[in-house]
């Protein structure tokens, strides 16, 4: 689920430390520079929460001189977008500073039920990042960055009509030293902290606070020996939150040690990790990881891996107070996983076609389940999940195209039932165009059906759906261009969440200043 993905900017970790969930809307899209995702369990590199994955996000950065870029746009539904960038190098120094606004006045979002408040839910968010830094010798550079973002969104709840209104407040700034010790040493030395601010309101009356505060110190060395390349790291991770209601204890720290190897043998390659980590509030957990490669011929190539990875409970898991009946589980144990995977990868000219086959365990899973007169966190239940992805990626006949297939069996094995709101099937495909100043591209998903089992009433089937989106541009002058989107082409009705609406057909337009 959400909460076994990891989400790392610019290093740092993201998210609350009461509910576990990430504010992914609240990350800005127009100060992003990259994206990398790590597949599977990844806790022996990462440690708590990593056990479906890591998303990693960098915020801009040059290697130009100096660049700035500019744009802005509106669409359907109210929707309004801008942002303003500038980077540059020059003379050591390396520096970056975004500003973004979105806003949007929304759509009722649970049209289909009286409880609701038959409102729009609207959103909107601004978010500033910045970076600085400075190479005062030949591998060595130390550099600052942060990122802020302030937001608001609407929402309707389950239960009697009401006007839920979300303030928030996320971000995070570090200070990174790079140093090359010898030419086959390298040493990362990291100081960061990161936060997640919520303040709930209720029908325009305070409801409810949770806050979290993230404070990490790193020190990493990649060493380069005739045994192979070596990482050895050192994490020492302090978590507190300052909420409404009053929880037993509101800190805790998580201090880890790690160590990485790979080498390569001719047409082979190993590569191994393990990580300790002692966690302050449930104690010890190792995690580890072994992978082999082993490339067929020139184009192809295979490899096979297993690894092991564990989410520790939040504080919402074991210190809820009482209250509305839910009450947190101080006994409550983390969750834990084993996966293998295999995968076999072949590559020729511009072409690139990829198969891979996963079974992640994950047992000690904590579900909020009905105690007595409580509801409780208790660890009942083991999942298996198997799935296979097929992807391709090719340039033919001057068309770029890419096609991404996913089978997936979720089982909750307690019950032998299909986890919730994950589809058998799915499926992605695009195909587009640069011709002269003119770029387009058209991309279709397909999700299969789904379902939910509700705390009340029988389970609820959800259907499948294809979406077709269009998007085109034209640059009319060297340093500028004018874009256009239409989402949901064919204005499908479709569900993500029972009783949640999504949006129908809408467009964006918009102008862009980017000198090449």
């Amino acid at each position: 689920n959400g909460k076994h993905a990891l989400l790392l900017v610019d290093g740092m970790r993201m998210g609350s430390a009461t509910n576990g969930n990430v504010s992914w809307s609240r990350i800005p899209v127009a100060q992003i520079e990259r994206i990398e995702i790590i597949r599977g369990p990844a806790s022996a590199m990462y440690g708590s929460d990593a056990i479906g994955g890591v998303v990693q996000i960098f915020t801009r950065r040059s290697e130009e001189t100096f660049h700035f870029s500019a744009e802005a746009g509106a669409g359907n539904y109210g929707t309004q977008n801008g942002s303003v960038s500038m980077s540059g190098k020059q003379n050591g120094w390396n520096y970056g500073a975004t500003v973004s606004h979105e806003s949007t006045k929304g759509f009722n979002s649970r049209p289909w039920t009286t409880t609701a408040n038959p409102d729009k839910d609207g959103f909107h968010n601004l978010a500033a990042s910045a970076r600085l830094g400075y190479t005062f010798a030949p591998g060595h550079e130390v550099l600052l960055s942060a990122l802020h973002a302030d937001g608001m969104s609407r929402y309707d709840g389950s239960g009697a009509t009401n006007d839920w209104v979300s303030k928030t407040r996320n971000g995070n700034g570090s200070l990174v030293l790079k140093n090359k010790i010898n030419p086959n040493w390298n040493s990362t030395l990291t100081f960061g902290r990161s936060n997640d601010y919520s303040d709930n309101l209720r029908n325009g009356l305070f409801d409810s606070r949770f806050n979290t505060d993230q404070n990490l110190y790193s020190w990493q060395h990649d060493l380069n020996t005739r045994w192979g390349n070596l990482l050895v790291g050192l994490e020492s991770t302090r978590q507190s939150i300052t909420t409404s209601d009053n929880y037993a204890e509101k800190t805790r720290q998580n201090d880890s040690v790690q160590l990485g190897w790979n080498r390569g043998f001719g047409q082979h390659r190993l590569q191994g990790s393990i990580r300790h980590d002692d966690d302050s509030l449930f104690g010890d957990k190792t995690t580890g990881s072994l992978a082999y490669g082993y490339r067929l011929t020139p184009n192809w190539r295979a490899s096979a891996s297993i690894g092991t990875a564990f989410k520790a409970p939040t504080f919402n898991d074991l210190y809820y107070p009482l209250k509305n009946g839910n009450i947190g589980n101080p006994d409550v144990r983390p969750e834990s996983a084993v996966n293998r995977e295999i995968t076999i990868h072949h590559e020729a000219g511009n072409h690139a076609l990829s198969l891979t086959w996963y079974l992640n365990h994950i047992k000690d899973m904590i579900s909020w389940t009905q105690v007595g007169a409580v509801t409780t966190p208790t660890n009942i239940d083991t999942a298996r999940i198997e799935g296979a992805t097929l992807n391709w990626q090719g340039r033919l006949r001057g068309f770029d195209l890419a096609f991404n297939y996913d089978w997936l069996d979720a089982k909750d094995q307690k019950n032998s039932r299909q986890l919730p709101r994950r589809a058998r099937h799915s499926a992605n495909a695009s195909a587009g165009q640069e011709i002269g100043p003119w770029n387009w591209r058209t991309e279709f998903q397909f999700t299969g059906k789904r379902h939910e089992y509700p705390s009340t009433g029988p389970k609820v089937d959800m259907g499948s759906y294809t979406l077709v989106n269009l998007y085109a541009a034209y640059r009319f002058a060297p340093a500028w261009s004018v874009f256009a989107r239409v989402n949901n082409l064919f204005d499908r009705d479709y569900i993500l969440v029972n009783t949640y609406a999504t949006p129908g057909r809408n467009a964006f337009i918009g102008i862009r200043y980017s000198p090449k």
